[in-house]
């Protein structure tokens, strides 16, 4: 199979993104669980979140572009996900496990989920579950007209509105609490929804699962021309709109008295704008994804920038995700005890937004550079890296 030069380039922007993400994160989570200092570190949180925030859909939707339908059999599909995303993800949560924490709870409480510390491996528990579907989906996948797949999408656009709708229809939600001590908003529930039913009219068309639909109709039936990067270019745009807006909304709607505080169902709640499955997501990913492929890569992969850096990046990004959190939780409070928060920091209103970039890019070439060599390794490499 021929390399997709502009997806190498789209997996190292996005693995960049997810640095910014978790960059972002202690300026709104923090004392009883949500914590805004300031009227500027809300507009830089509002600013980074809108443009960050479809760093894992991008991941998901290239995977799927690659990957689906099948190429192989099931069973070497299988094999091939195992050694490439398993074992690599069961050796850093040991690690994390060992590394934050108390180390006994955190393995007693692996047998159930994910270990909370390291709560950005969330994402590979989802990714494999979508891998699950694949061979299920792959012989429609096959045969599926362009209108046939434009109708499944339609209808999972439609559920990306669902958080609003939520949202709208349960007025300030409840706060439930899980068995791990969590909370969560209480969902309001909707078409065939129950107390004791989650599985509604729309919940196997919802969630992830368009991502894996949107990969397959983006290689299949879209085709590279003009219109596409203007395409790209407004998508882009009015999902960072919608999710500035949403965002300083909810701000707002906490106090007008800084800094805003709150238990963390209040930063759950400010979440919904950022719903990785919620639309202003999906059109920032959309968007950022047909400017990337619309880009002309004349003569790029011949490039000694690309063979040399976005080509080991690229493949080594998998391992650059499951093993950031290390060290950007260092960088970030080294940046924040030497410059101070928010403006009276040491840089006055540029300081959030100097140690979110500041922080991430350090993060991303340190774990780069570790991650590349890592994965070089003879033997071991691809099972600690993928």
């Amino acid at each position: 199979m021929k390399r997709e030069v502009w997806l190498d380039f789209l997996r190292v922007t996005a693995c960049f993104l997810v640095m910014v993400v978790h960059s972002t994160e202690p300026f709104y989570l923090g004392g009883d669980g949500a914590l805004i200092l300031t009227p500027t570190d809300a507009f830089w949180v509002a600013v980074f979140e809108a443009v960050s925030r479809c760093c894992v859909p991008v991941f998901l939707v290239a995977s799927a572009y690659l990957q689906f339908p099948l190429h192989y059999s099931t069973g070497e599909f299988f094999r091939r996900r195992a050694v490439r995303i398993l074992v690599p993800m069961l050796i850093w949560t040991v690690v994390y496990a060992l590394a934050w924490g108390d180390p006994i709870q955190n393995f007693k409480g692996l047998l159930l989920n994910f270990n909370y510390a390291a709560g950005h491996l969330w994402f590979v528990y989802m990714l494999v579950g979508v891998y699950l579907i694949m061979p299920l989906l792959s012989p429609w996948a096959e045969k599926v007209s362009c209108r046939e797949l434009e109708i499944y999408l339609g209808i999972w656009l439609v559920t990306t509105l669902f958080p609003f709708v939520r949202e709208a229809a349960g007025g300030e939600a409840p706060l439930i609490q899980a068995a791990d001590g969590l909370p969560a908003l209480a969902l309001f529930p909707l078409w065939g929804e129950a107390s004791w039913n989650a599985y509604g009219l729309f919940y196997y068309v919802s969630g992830f699962f368009g991502y894996l639909l949107l990969g397959l109709y983006l290689r299949r039936f879209v085709e590279n021309k003009r219109w596409v990067k203007l395409s790209g270019c407004t998508l882009f745009l009015l999902g960072l709109a919608a999710i500035f807006e949403g965002l300083l909304r909810r701000f707002s709607a906490t106090s007008d008295v800084f800094p805003l505080s709150g238990p963390l169902g209040t930063a759950v709640a400010w979440e919904t704008p950022i719903s990785f499955c919620g639309l202003p997501v999906v059109m920032t990913t959309v968007g950022l994804i047909l400017l990337f492929r619309s880009y002309p890569y004349t003569r790029t992969e011949s490039s000694f920038f690309y063979r040399k850096c976005i080509l080991p990046l690229s493949k080594a990004g998998y391992g650059m995700y499951l093993m950031h959190m290390l060290v950007l939780a260092s960088v970030s409070a080294a940046l924040r005890n030497q410059w101070g928060l928010g403006t009276d920091g040491t840089l006055g209103v540029w300081t959030t937004p100097v140690q979110i970039l500041l922080t991430a890019l350090i993060t991303f070439v340190i774990v780069g550079a570790l991650a590349v060599v890592l994965q070089r390794i003879p033997k071991v490499g691809k099972w600690i890296m993928g």
